[in-house]
């Protein structure tokens, strides 16, 4: 009887593993997880972890791991049904009835695993025969040790075209081509019925042979190196009933029990970087097969760690490896769930570094990983030259197709902001109004916020004799302006994300002004500050009329279709529009000083520049200005 994966899935999810494993063996609480004492081995101090949420055990003295299936089968002694009956018993679920189909189909699984296995053995056993003399002094070239050569299962496939073929024999022929360790040149499917014209021969043939192994430690396929010249360099078993090689991660029955040790998985190009790592004492590392990673893989690393480490080379092919790793990772990102980079020196991979500088050197380099949205910011910053507005305005549609790419709403609103403060310090300078001081929240009493004389905090004034342009004094200024300060009103909690640049605005109306400040003093709370409570704040009198009428006015958004516009894009214009405002006095000062040095005969076209970047700016405040239909704003 074979039984679907989601059902097995559902019945682990419903088992408590510390109540079950605690039935037999006496369980005490360890933070998130529970410790004991192994049941498998002898031992006085607990070594032997339950965790819940993930629904495994493991021993780190002697190597014990599974699920509430695996305990009962090993612990207790279960056939695998009768412990899947017991389980699901004891879950209120009831077992599938019996399918012959997947019956066949499970039986013919065990027997390509055996057919695995006895692969394995074949080609351990050539490596240390006659013929594997080149692959044994390929291994001792690169430093593989005997302990490394065994752990890691090292084996040699003969430059023949028959000799497993022969040695399997037993298994049967269509067997052997669907596990993947033949090749049928005429294509015949097992079991179809056709007869081929051609003989069948050895997939691998004069290579070093590696097993690629599941979860469970069982061999599932091979990846071989050949040895010498020729093409491919690598080669892996192809997609079988048993390896699937976007879902499979290579030395994953080893790193994952070392992640708990470690807190970490780290991820490398290829599995001899894997293996490199493990010898120099860094167990927890994975390996793509030969693809870039998966979704699948994404959430299989998750599992481990909540954010693996990705180190690739640091060539152009490495790197390039990285980002579309990164871009794989974007639509699955959620709180807590990300990835970090670690780059090798340039031409170096991991078994370079340890060789040359030992394994302080990797460990400062997987120390200094940068997180994804570093790396993201990096790639597109260095991604175009940016010496002109339109490449400037490129950059920030890349960011935002990124960003776009984010299913999460608050992880893609946390990764907005990120990118908008690293946009606008790189084009959009501090006016010197705003910038002759450090900016401290006005709790700790420092920086240029400073009290009035009923004790709330006010926002810094201009030095003495600085000239700046208010807003607002403009018809379109206007309008917008207002429609900004209705939206804060209805959604305080874009205040805060808002308030360096809202704190840096001159408004030519005093009214507005003392609503904005008021807004940005209420913003520095620990409570979060709702409508209602901005008006409390306000009290009585023409700003809270005005307040109140802005509130009585129709529902606000900066999109075109109010009603059913998406949060995340009314968020986004309104993030525009407050750029947009208070750009607009840096630029005509810009014009100005322009204009006296096209006086002085010193730079006419700097002049003709900033005359068309402040037309660029007035058609985009128009733009906005329409599409805040402000008639909406009382």
């Amino acid at each position: 009887m074979s039984l679907s994966p989601a059902f097995l899935d559902e019945l682990r999810a419903r088992t408590s593993l510390s109540t079950l494993i605690g039935r037999t063996v006496k369980v005490q609480k360890a933070g998130r997880e529970y410790k004991a004492c192994c049941p498998f081995h002898n031992e006085k101090t607990p070594s032997f972890t339950i965790n819940d949420e993930k629904g495994f055990y493991h021993c780190f003295g002697c190597g014990a791991h599974g699920d509430a299936i695996r305990w009962m089968t090993d612990q207790r002694g279960l056939p695998f049904m009768e412990a899947v009956k017991e389980l699901a018993q004891a879950a209120g679920m009831d077992v599938p009835a019996p399918d012959p189909r997947a019956a066949r189909r499970a039986e013919q699984t065990r027997g390509l695993h055996d057919v695995m296995a006895a692969a394995q053995g074949f080609f351990e056993e050539q490596l240390g025969g006659i013929d594997g003399a080149e692959a044994r002094a390929y291994l001792q070239r690169r430093g593989i040790s005997d302990a490394t050569r065994r752990a890691f299962g090292f084996g040699y496939s003969p430059d023949s075209r028959g000799k497993l073929k022969t040695a399997l024999k037993d298994f049967g022929e269509s067997v052997l081509i669907e596990a993947g360790l033949l090749i049928d040149p005429d294509g015949a499917e097992p079991d179809s019925g056709k007869t081929s014209k051609r003989d069948s021969y050895d997939r691998f043939r004069g290579r070093l042979m590696l097993p690629i192994r599941d979860i469970r430690g069982r061999v599932i396929a091979f990846g071989g190196r050949i040895l010498g010249q020729g093409e491919p360099k690598y080669l892996n078993s192809p997609d079988t009933p048993l390896f699937d090689k976007g879902r499979t991660l290579y030395n994953i029955d080893r790193a994952s029990p070392a992640s708990r040790r470690s807190g970490r998985i780290v991820v490398v190009e290829g599995y001899m970087d894997a293996i490199a790592l493990a010898q120099a004492g860094f167990a927890e590392a994975v390996a793509p097969l030969g693809t870039a990673l998966t979704e699948h893989q994404i959430e299989r690393l998750w599992k481990m760690a909540d954010v693996p480490i990705l180190c690739f080379d640091g060539d152009s092919a490495g790197q390039k490896a990285a980002i579309r790793a990164a871009a794989r990772a974007l639509p699955l990102l959620r709180p807590g769930m990300s990835l970090a980079f670690a780059t090798l020196p340039g031409g170096q991979d991991p078994d370079d570094l340890i060789r040359a500088e030992g394994s302080a050197a990797m460990e400062t380099v997987l120390g200094s990983s940068e997180p994804l949205v570093e790396r993201l910011w990096k790639h597109e910053h260095g991604a175009a030259p940016l010496d002109t507005p339109e490449q400037r305005a490129a950059l920030k549609q890349r960011l935002s197709a990124l960003t776009d790419a984010i299913a999460h709403p608050d992880v893609r609103a946390h990764y907005v902001q990120a990118f908008r403060e690293r946009y606008d310090a790189l084009f959009f300078a501090r006016r010197p109004a705003f910038a002759s001081g450090p900016r401290h929240s006005p709790r700790t009493g420092g920086g240029n916020w400073q009290r009035d004389r009923r004790g709330n905090w006010k926002p810094p004034l201009p030095p003495a004799g600085t000239e700046v342009r208010a807003i607002g004094e403009s018809g379109m200024e206007q309008r917008l302006l207002r429609a900004v300060l209705a939206s804060l009103l209805r959604h305080p909690e874009q205040i805060a994300l808002h308030r360096e640049m809202l704190s840096g605005l001159q408004i030519a109306d005093s009214a507005l002004a003392q609503l904005l400040d008021a807004m940005i003093a209420a913003s520095f709370r620990k409570e979060t500050v709702e409508t209602q409570g901005l008006l409390t704040i306000l009290g009585q009198g023409e700003v809270y009329n005005m307040a109140k009428g802005m509130l009585r006015a129709d529902t606000f958004t900066f999109t075109p279709h109010r009603m059913t516009a998406d949060p995340g894009r009314a968020a986004r214009d309104l993030d525009e529009a407050i750029r947009v405002m208070a750009q607009g006095p840096e630029l005509e000062m810009n014009l100005a000083a322009a204009t006296r040095r096209a006086m002085e005969d010193v730079s006419e076209a700097n002049l003709s520049a900033q005359q068309q970047a402040l037309t660029a700016h007035r058609n985009h405040l128009a733009r906005l200005a329409e599409l805040a239909q402000s008639e909406d704003i009382i």
